[in-house]
């Protein structure tokens, strides 16, 4: 369980994001869904959180913005008090062939999935520090882990993940607190809907599994490394990618 604790999570209004947000509400967490653009969506997971018993609020911030993630965090705590465990998911694509990227598509990127990264992490992390229990969790994909036609700002950003999480990792450890990165497959969410029928069926024929993950498959690993259960795992990168990397 997950009584008292504080979790903030970065792009939770849908998708993984919004499982994860609900996951870690069901379990007894103050969660802080926050979002950039969709404020109606993130109502909604509030909404759905309150509904199960749970205690939430919606955080509006872009993760690439450092003073936006400031200010978010003072609105946390006078809410909620410090935080507890940090989930950033927030992150975007700008798929093209490396031939047609643009700087403006890399930095962009990069932008948001590291730089948010940071600066959530660099704004909390004396939260972390502080906490019984703190976490750090960071979301992934199997995509850093292989790279994928098209991704190359998407897949370095991902890949960047595993060293930053480590690095914290060791940084964190003398406080007792810990930092894990969550590496997901392809997850059955609005996204992977877009991606054509035929497409979908070249990726499931590279999936040991035979078929995609759904967000709960994701959110219920989020929800272990939350919990004591996880005290004694750090610097971590869990898989949850149907075998298809190990």
């Amino acid at each position: 369980m997950l009584n008292e604790q504080t979790c903030v999570v970065t792009g939770g209004s849908r998708g993984i994001g919004k499982g994860i947000a609900c996951e870690l509400g069901e379990r007894g967490a103050n969660v802080v869904v926050n979002y950039r653009t969709s404020e109606a969506e993130a109502a909604e997971v509030v909404d759905e959180i309150e509904a199960s018993g749970g205690t939430a609020m919606a955080a509006q911030a872009d993760v690439a913005d450092l003073d936006a993630v400031a200010s978010m965090c003072e609105s946390v705590h006078d809410a909620f008090g410090t935080v507890d465990v940090l989930v950033n998911n927030a992150g975007i694509t700008v798929d093209k062939t490396f031939t047609n990227m643009t700087r403006e598509d890399w930095d962009r990127v990069m932008d948001v999935n590291l730089g948010g990264m940071f600066n959530c992490t660099h704004c909390l992390f004396d939260d972390l520090l502080d906490s019984d229990e703190g976490r750090l969790i960071n979301i992934s994909s199997v995509v850093g882990q292989q790279g994928n036609y098209g991704q190359a700002n998407y897949a370095t950003t991902k890949s960047g993940m595993f060293g930053f999480t480590r690095t914290i990792a060791l940084e964190m450890a003398r406080s007792g607190s810990t930092a894990n990165c969550v590496a997901p497959g392809f997850v059955r969410t609005d996204m992977l809907e877009q991606v054509p029928e035929r497409v979908q069926e070249k990726i499931i024929e590279r999936i040991p599994l035979n078929r995609f993950a759904e967000v709960e498959d994701v959110s219920g690993i989020v929800r272990f490394l939350a919990s004591p259960e996880s005290s004694y795992m750090t610097g971590q990168i869990l898989a949850v990618n149907g075998g298809m990397e190990w």
